[in-house]
């Protein structure tokens, strides 16, 4: 009876979760302005609409410009990071790696309202610059998390025997360690650039003149009439998170069965 109820539990959790995404597409499609229902017909002209409209094109190019710079720096910082938490013991390494991961806890309202203060307090202009540095720091942790079980993975016997064979530290790590880790360094990638082209907040107080995608998004709902063409958007994006979501998964177990590990969990 309990099981029972459990899956009663689960099955209306999953409802009230996914319902929202669900009625997306269903309203994209719909040839009304008005968001209700019943619906009145089929059409596909929000999309034609969303595809010439220069300032949505605009805001998906400066998003794409953050989100790719955020995950390549992050990620890279993730390499460093990972790889000296699972290979090296040092001073104070537990509240180092609790002071970077901090980002994960901390309210991101928070987290943007103090990277405001300091940029204007040293005199830097808000731009798409800061918003890659506020990305930056919410990105971090997740490639961080990501990349510790790649690299915990590791055998270390490989390592040392390339240190035997003749080879140095940093064309052992180039040859050797980052090929092994290599699905997990493109998993945090996928990972890090979802996160950085949906990020709302950071965005919203650090972006200054400049507009992204989700501050273009939350500025069109003043207009009833801009509705469907971001539902149209919205598909679009859902479908996109989603494969880029299941596309990192894939290289997440792909390098721990390369690695030899365990599989205890992951986005799928």
């Amino acid at each position: 009876m309990k099981g029972g109820w459990f899956r009663v539990y689960a099955f209306g959790y999953l409802i009230f979760l996914y319902a929202p995404i669900i009625l997306l597409p269903l309203f994209a499609f719909n040839d009304a302005t008005i968001i209700s229902f019943p619906l009145t017909g089929f059409t596909t002209r929000w999309f034609s609409a969303m595809f010439d409209n220069p300032p949505l094109h605009l805001a998906v190019k400066n998003s794409l410009l953050v989100a790719v710079t955020s995950s390549v720096v992050s990620t890279c910082l993730g390499i460093f990071a990972a790889r000296a938490t699972t290979r090296y013991n040092f001073p104070f390494k537990a509240g180092l790696m609790g002071l970077i991961m901090l980002p994960l806890v901390l309210p991101e309202i928070i987290v943007a309202v103090s990277l405001l203060v300091v940029l204007l307090g040293i005199g830097i202009n808000l731009s798409l610059l800061t918003v890659i540095f506020g990305h930056v720091l919410i990105c971090t942790p997740f490639a961080i998390a990501i990349l510790s079980s790649a690299f915990q993975g590791l055998d270390r016997s490989l390592e040392e025997a390339a240190y035997d064979l003749g080879e140095t530290a940093f064309s052992t790590f180039r040859l050797i360690i980052l090929p092994l880790v290599m699905p997990g360094v493109i998993s945090s990638l996928l990972i890090a650039f979802t996160i950085s082209l949906d990020e709302f907040i950071i965005a919203f107080f650090l972006a200054g003149t400049e507009t992204t995608l989700p501050i273009y998004i939350f500025s069109q709902f003043r207009f009833p009439k801009a509705v469907p063409v971001i539902m149209a958007l919205g598909t679009i994006l859902v479908c996109l998170s989603i494969i880029l979501l299941t596309i990192a998964e894939i290289f997440r177990r792909r390098g721990i069965a390369k690695a030899g590990g365990k599989d205890t969990g992951g986005f799928l």
